[in-house]
């Protein structure tokens, strides 16, 4: 990386007016902005408050409606993201632009100069993933990497086009607290060579910790600006959201109840060779209570969900029950007719169909006796949309979904918005049993709050719910118990009380069996 000669201190990027219309939807109203040189700048708001159009404005993959955008105190013209970066503007999208059939390395070659060989990317790329502690295989093919390892490789990908001013959008949503750190410690280094962040997280603590300004949007608006240093995580989501962010209430362990999904002895093997086997995996969550499973990415989440989901079934279908039915090796659709609902990782493309409206992708997720609810006629059977779209609209109005229309194409919404329909999409099918895989990713305080609180009152009425985390702070919010997964091995749970992040931290390492209970009790005791 090649050293930023801009005097720290002066203006590097400034916006005035910028304004955003979809139709007479304004998605940003008037935006004034500016970030100085050698500044961290966070830009809060909630899901749909306008900050990734502001963003995708200044990366040049929207067009202003009215507005300008001053580099260096010039006016600015930003008509295509190679614009963007050749002024020295880089970008990390919260949502990943890579190819899943290429490598990491011809990923990155994809955004850098043509004359630039390809191994000497690799090369530079692998530098700096240690360099950064955001270890990568320049090798690797996209398609067969965890969802923190592509994160990993849009971080490294800016950072080899050596910015002027980064655009980091929820850059640890899928890192480790270690990760993060090192990010944090690539960001201060940045930051002192007279290069600037525009920072957007829903961690709150995070921003508190390493910006040095913040700018909150609400309704494409900006709404205040402050020292974030000077605030509390609850002041912040309180300007965020215009009211208070309500606490979760999470339910309390029951003494008996039923178990509704059990694992025993699960194995499954590596599907592919960058993925994660599992071994002998034992687990039951009973009526009434919340497992989370914490765990570094790529140590088997993804692979533990589909096991348990159908997506891939195994071989032994006694090794996974629902409600005391063998379903191992059982597709999706048996399960669900069981009364299991389910919530994958990936949003777009994977829990719902981003080109299909909402009520299509309502109807989707039924299985065959459900989606009765939607279909008229006798032999020639008709989908009764308005009955989908009414249902829609309901799910909707419970889990505030903000959309711009009454039932606009999934991939129309903002990512929070379309997490919460999708978490309301299972919810409405009152399952017996949930899995949920990172159910907060990229979502914001008061719609994470909402997801959260709408999966522990599901188990206070007698679901089983499990959550597959990255979060510490969501898991010990809402779990009765917690797990944690390392190369494909579950450990044992533990009621939450009983928990510490020491303990769980010794666990993400791997440590099981009768070494856990002396090192868990040496953690203690520091």
């Amino acid at each position: 990386m090649n050293q930023n000669n801009n005097q720290a201190g002066g203006s590097l990027l400034s916006v005035r007016g910028l304004t955003k219309y979809f139709g007479t939807f304004a998605a940003c109203d008037g935006i004034d902005l500016n970030i100085d040189n050698g500044e961290i700048h966070a830009l809060l708001g909630e899901n749909g408050a306008g900050k990734s159009t502001l963003v995708k404005m200044l990366f040049g993959v929207l067009e202003p409606s009215e507005g300008e955008i001053l580099w260096e105190d010039k006016p600015q013209r930003i008509e295509a993201p190679a614009v963007a970066r050749k002024i020295g503007i880089g970008m990390v999208f919260q949502h990943f632009s890579l190819f899943e059939a290429l490598t990491v390395a011809e990923n990155i070659a994809l955004s850098l100069d043509p004359g630039i060989s390809l191994a000497k990317i690799a090369e530079e790329s692998r530098r700096l993933s240690v360099e950064y502690g955001l270890p990568l295989d320049p090798r690797a093919h996209v398609a067969d990497l965890s969802v923190g390892e592509r994160q990993r490789i849009e971080i490294v990908r800016a950072l080899l086009q050596n910015p002027s001013l980064i655009i980091l959008d929820e850059p640890t949503s899928v890192l480790t607290p270690q990760e993060a750190d090192r990010l944090f410690e690539t960001l201060a280094k940045l930051k002192a060579e007279g290069r600037s962040v525009l920072y957007i997280s829903h961690r709150l603590e995070e921003v508190q910790r390493i910006c040095d300004k913040a700018t909150v949007l609400r309704h494409g608006k900006v709404t205040g600006d402050c020292n974030p240093r000077n605030e509390t995580a609850s002041s912040l989501a309180r300007m965020m959201v215009g009211g208070e962010v309500s606490e979760i209430t999470r339910p309390e362990a029951m003494k008996a109840g039923k178990v509704l999904l059990e694992a025993k002895g699960l194995n499954a093997p590596a599907r592919t060779p960058f993925s994660t086997a599992l071994k002998n995996i034992y687990l039951e969550v009973k009526a009434g209570e919340v497992l989370a499973i914490a765990g570094v990415a790529g140590n088997g989440q993804s692979e533990l969900f589909d096991a348990l989901s159908g997506e891939y079934p195994v071989d032994d279908n006694i090794s996974i029950q629902i409600d005391g039915q063998p379903v191992g090796a059982k597709g999706i659709n048996a399960r669900r007719k069981l009364g299991a609902g389910f919530v994958p990782e990936e949003r777009h493309g994977h829990a719902a169909v981003t080109g299909m409206t909402l009520s299509e992708n309502l109807i989707l997720a039924r299985n065959q006796a459900e989606s009765e609810t939607f279909l008229a006629g006798g032999p020639l059977r008709v989908i009764r949309r308005a009955v989908a779209r009414a249902r829609t609209g309901e799910i909707a109005g419970f889990m505030d979904v903000r959309k711009s229309g009454e039932n606009p194409a999934a991939g129309s919404l903002s990512g929070g918005n379309l997490q919460k329909f999708i978490v309301g999409r299972e919810l409405d099918r009152k399952p017996k049993v949930i899995i949920v895989n990172q159910p907060t990713w990229g979502v914001d305080a008061g719609a994470a709050a909402h997801i959260r609180q709408s999966l522990v009152d599901l188990a206070k009425s007698g679901s089983a719910v499990l959550v597959i985390s990255q979060d510490l702070d969501e898991i010990f919010e809402i779990a009765t118990r917690i797990a944690v997964i390392s190369e494909g091995r579950l450990s044992d749970s533990h009621p939450a009380e009983t928990m510490t992040r020491e303990r769980i931290g010794l666990l993400m390492g791997g440590i099981h069996g009768e070494d856990a209970g002396k090192d868990l009790e040496s953690a203690d005791a520091h």
